[in-house]
């Protein structure tokens, strides 16, 4: 018996729409992309500035004054970029798509630059200057940056900062990131949720916690109400002065910031090591290897950019402090550092020449570390 079989013809591929060529990019359209980056940002400082007349004038009605807020904040700002994505939906098609992201990417743009780069060039302009911006002396203030003692101690204590706090802090938090993960996950959660707390600390509030720890009062002018020396002077030992031992000091003070910074570099790291295969991990221990190999051949391996990126973090961190030794000590008793002799050269002393010059020289200190973190933030994105 012979079967005969319909056979169908061949259904023909669905074909994909040729490529829409891309038109070129004129003069118009970059004239247009520049345009609408400016007008939010004129049209808003257009807008305070009016506003601002009302704002700032003491005869003025409170009522009006919060509505007039609320109007400029809120529905000032939603009203600017409404209108301009209306403006731009009635423009011809071949502009539309191509203005658009600067309509809203623009204005920021535009505000960075205003915020940031401005102050950036006028503050290396001020760095040549003399102390009250009216001469130009060239390098004298850098100059006396590297031969003053007082600004050498600055620079000195800053470079032990940066070298002890990030290598403790990323250690430390490496060190809880992998306990906190073999403690089940109520208790990862709970020790994660204790290390991390004072992450939520301003540097400020953190300071007048460890002021009382460190707190030192001479005999006869009370108890001790310091931590330290409320267990110290209870062993049977006379009360220190912690805050005014040189150069220990220091060291006393990098705490700080090494409590705070631990917990950041912990939630970081923890979630690496979470990232690293299993299958990698369970090959190490098939062959042998203890799990103090897989961690050290493995694990640490396997996360070393997000090291690098916690450690450059904290790194620039670490250069901008202030607020911890202006709080604890003022900068005196030998614990200057950079930042904290910028601000008071420029604000007590009024000498905007040396500050604006230490203010470039933590600017050259952290444009490295910024370009290694995008670097390598650059190549995880390509092994992706």
């Amino acid at each position: 018996m012979t079967i005969h079989t319909e056979q169908r013809p061949a259904e023909p591929e669905p074909q994909a729409p040729p490529p829409h060529p891309e038109e070129p990019t004129g003069i118009g359209t970059q004239l247009l992309r520049i345009g609408v980056s400016l007008v939010v940002p004129v049209l808003a400082i257009l807008g305070l500035y009016f506003a601002g007349n009302v704002l700032l004038d003491e005869d003025s009605n409170r009522v009006i004054v919060v509505v007039m807020a609320i109007i400029v904040g809120v529905f000032g700002v939603f009203g600017l970029y409404y209108g301009m994505d209306w403006l731009i939906n009635r423009m011809p098609d071949r502009y539309r798509d191509k203005v658009r992201p600067f309509a809203f990417v623009g204005p920021a743009i535009v505000i960075l630059a205003i915020f940031l780069l401005y102050p950036t060039f006028d503050t290396i302009y001020r760095s040549f200057r003399d102390p009250t911006n009216a001469s130009f002396v060239g390098f004298e203030n850098f100059s006396r940056i590297f031969s003053d003692s007082e600004f050498l101690i600055s620079l000195r204590n800053s470079v032990g900062w940066v070298l002890i706090v990030p290598l403790f802090s990323v250690v430390i938090g490496l060190g809880f990131a992998v306990l906190a993960d073999r403690l089940g996950r109520r208790g990862e959660s709970f020790s994660k949720t204790f290390i991390f707390m004072p992450m939520a600390i301003s540097f400020v509030g953190a300071s007048i916690v460890w002021k009382f720890i460190y707190n030192f009062r001479p005999e006869g002018f009370g108890d001790q109400i310091g931590l330290l020396n409320g267990v110290w002077t209870s062993l049977g030992n006379e009360p220190i002065a912690w805050l005014l031992q040189e150069p220990y000091n220091n060291l006393y003070l990098m705490v700080i910031l090494i409590w705070l910074q631990t917990g950041f570099a912990m939630v970081i790291l923890s979630a690496a090591i979470k990232s690293v295969p299993e299958d990698i991990i369970e090959a190490a221990r098939i062959d042998g290897a203890s799990e103090f190999q897989v961690f050290r051949k493995v694990t640490i391996p396997s996360i070393s950019s997000t090291i690098v990126v916690v450690a450059t973090t904290v790194i620039i961190t670490v250069w901008k402090v202030f607020d911890i030794v202006f709080v604890m000590t003022g900068g005196r008793f030998g614990t200057s550092v950079v930042a904290e002799k910028m601000v008071t050269e420029f604000f007590t002393f009024r000498n905007s020449g040396s500050g604006a010059a230490l203010a470039v020289v933590l600017l050259i200190a952290i444009i490295p570390l910024m370009i290694a973190n995008v670097k390598r933030f650059r190549e995880q994105e390509e092994t992706r």
